[in-house]
C-alpha cells in the first residue's frame, strides 16, 4: 500500500502541494513517529517549514532526533481541529479538521550557517519577528542544540469543512449541525519576575492582534 494513499474518506483527500503547505504553515506543533529497536514511538515537537523541508531542534542528547537521523523512514503528522460535527445519529457524528501526514528521511544539519537559518525558520513559524528581538542563546547553549532537517518524500492531506452527512434518513427530531472551533490568543501576560513593566515587542503585539 502506498504510504500517501487515503483509504478511508478518500473524498476528503486534498493532496495538492498548496494544501499540504497551507496546513503545515497554519501551525507549529507536529507529532513525530519513529522506530527504536522495533518499538514504534511518537513525540510532539515544534517545527518550521521551508520548501519541502521540515526543521526540528532540541538537545544534542534528544532521544527522538537521534533516532530520526539513523536512516529510517520517519512519519510526521499535523492536525488542526476546526469543529465538532453533530449529526442526528452517533454513527454520523464527526469533526471538521485539516490534517497532513508526511513520510521522509531526516539528516543532522552540520553546516553552521544552515543551522542558524533553520533555527530562525522554526522561531518565525512560532511567532514571526521574535528572532530579531531577543538574544539567540549562549555559545554553550547553541553547542548543545542540534537541528534536524526532514525532507518530505510523500504527503497525504485530508480536509473536512462541512456539516453532518449520512443522517438524511434518520427520523428523529433533534438539533443537528456543527460547532466551529478556533484557537485564539488571549491578552499577553508579562513575566513579573524582573519587577518592571516593559512594553510589548512588535512580534508579541502583531501575533496577539492577528489571533485574538
Amino acid at each position: 500500500m502506498e504510504f500517501n494513499k487515503v483509504v478511508r474518506g478518500p473524498k476528503r483527500e486534498s493532496n495538492t502541494e498548496e494544501s499540504v503547505y497551507d496546513i503545515l504553515d497554519a501551525g507549529f506543533l507536529c507529532h513525530v513517529a519513529f522506530q527504536h529497536h522495533g518499538q514504534t514511538m511518537m513525540i510532539p515537537t515544534a517545527y518550521g517549514r521551508k520548501g519541502d523541508n521540515i526543521y526540528v531542534h532540541g538537545s544534542t542528547k534528544n532521544f527522538m532526533m537521534n533516532n530520526m537521523i539513523d536512516g529510517q523512514t520517519v512519519c510526521i503528522a499535523v492536525t488542526h481541529l476546526d469543529g465538532i460535527v453533530l449529526a442526528r445519529s452517533l454513527f454520523d457524528t464527526s469533526a471538521n479538521y485539516r490534517s497532513v501526514v508526511l513520510f521522509g528521511k531526516a539528516v543532522l544539519i552540520e553546516d553552521e550557517e544552515e543551522r542558524m537559518e533553520s533555527l530562525k525558520i522554526i522561531t518565525d513559524n512560532i511567532i514571526k519577528g521574535r528572532w530579531d528581538e531577543v538574544p539567540i542563546g549562549s555559545a554553550n547553549e547553541l553547542k548543545a542544540t542540534m537541528v534536524v532537517k526532514f525532507t518530505i518524500e510523500k504527503a497525504s492531506a485530508k480536509i473536512r469543512n462541512e456539516g453532518p452527512k449520512g443522517d438524511e434518513e434518520i427520523d428523529v427530531e433533534v438539533w443537528s449541525g456543527h460547532i466551529p472551533l478556533v484557537m485564539k490568543a488571549m491578552e499577553p501576560v508579562m513575566d513579573p519576575k524582573f519587577g518592571k513593566e516593559y512594553e510589548m515587542t512588535d512580534s508579541v503585539k502583531n501575533y496577539w492582534e492577528a489571533n485574538k
